[in-house]
């Protein structure tokens, strides 16, 4: 991530990053626009993925929060393998992160 953020905002090679004509400031924002999207994503992919160890040490991982909250339990409530293999941070099973999605959009 610092290396992102220091391409984006920073100096490389020694030249100044102030751009000298408006075709380069468009670019530039762009760059770093698209630099702190990225750093964003990867930080947010890093909480998820801190929060999922957590839920390993509880004992709780695999489990569908989505399920677990409307009182789903015991195999109803775990998140199928293909899933967590695909997605190891997942805190729901598909039908429940449908749900939720649709709730925020």
């Amino acid at each position: 991530m610092s290396d992102i953020r220091d391409g984006a905002f920073g100096r490389e090679d020694g030249d100044s990053r102030t751009p000298n004509h408006m075709a380069e400031l468009g670019s530039e924002n762009y760059e770093q626009d698209f630099a702190l999207d990225l750093i964003r994503n990867e930080q947010e992919t890093l909480g998820e993925i801190a929060a999922a160890l957590g839920r390993i040490e509880a004992g709780t991982y695999g489990q569908c929060e989505g399920c677990l909250e409307e009182g789903t339990t015991g195999r109803k409530s775990l998140i199928p393998k293909t899933r967590l293999n695909a997605i190891p941070w997942a805190r729901n099973c598909v039908e429940c992160e449908r749900k939720r999605e649709t709730q925020y959009t």
